[in-house]
């Protein structure tokens, strides 16, 4: 009796799918679809060539807004900007990047201004960028990134009056000392107080000036940053609920 089939061998492939496999010419059976691919990794060295390559644009980006405000100086609008640029750097590649920013900056200034404003950015811009980043990158509550950067940024001023009276030969604490004598026997005088105001009362009154000067400064930068970073895709942690209801923001 002859083979149906003439004697082609016949092999099965699923339950319901048979492939003639005496023909030279192979059928198509249905394919099983496979298992989806994992997404490709990122290689090693494009990584670090991606972390060079920014922390470099943004240490150049700092020294650039430094430059522009020290020749062509247009009031508090660049300060604000000082210390984002490093910051930035630490919220998206961590802390030797900061770091690395914040020296290439310094040499970067160093070498177009002179050492002199290049330790002036540093102390206390360049580490209040890297202060910043750590507190954002960790959550930290805006009360405490705004307290202690606030210190740091007075003690980056007392740090400019010895830094300039050594250059320059001047104390200029006794400069600022006038100026607030001056300011302080004006406000007894409209208060109609026959007091001399005493020279510890001048020492707590300019040492308060400076301290509330810089929390204005570093709530204003938190501002800033809140608007700018979270259009960058590195968010900062949320404002206190009033500042939030204050500006509307979520």
């Amino acid at each position: 009796m002859n083979d149906p089939l003439d004697n082609r061998s016949v092999s099965k492939i699923d339950d319901t799918n048979w492939v003639d496999a005496g023909d030279n010419e192979t059928s198509s059976p249905m394919t099983s679809i496979s298992p989806e691919q994992p997404p490709p990794k990122v290689s090693p060295r494009k990584t670090t060539t991606l972390v060079m390559v920014e922390t470099a644009f943004l240490a150049s980006t700092a020294s650039l807004i430094w430059l522009i405000n020290y020749y062509f100086p247009i009031g508090p609008l660049l300060r604000i900007f000082f210390p984002i640029p490093i910051a930035l750097v630490y919220l998206r590649w961590g802390s030797r990047a900061s770091w690395m920013s914040a020296i290439v900056s310094g040499l970067l200034l160093s070498v177009l201004m002179g050492p002199t404003r290049s330790i002036v950015f540093l102390m206390p811009y360049g580490l209040m960028g890297v202060q910043l980043g750590v507190c954002w990158r960790r959550g930290a509550p805006w009360l405490f990134s705004i307290v202690t950067g606030a210190l740091l940024g007075a003690f980056g001023l007392f740090f400019r009056f010895w830094l300039f009276s050594i250059l320059l030969g001047e104390d200029l604490w006794t400069f600022v000392i006038t100026q607030v004598t001056e300011l302080a026997e004006w406000i007894f005088l409209k208060l109609g107080l026959l007091a001399v105001p005493s020279f510890e009362l001048i020492q707590v009154l300019a040492v308060s000036t400076i301290v509330f000067n810089s929390l204005l400064y570093l709530f204003t930068v938190h501002l800033v940053a809140l608007l700018v970073l979270d259009r960058l895709g590195n968010p900062i942690p949320r404002p206190p609920q009033w500042v939030q209801t204050l500006l509307d923001y979520e």
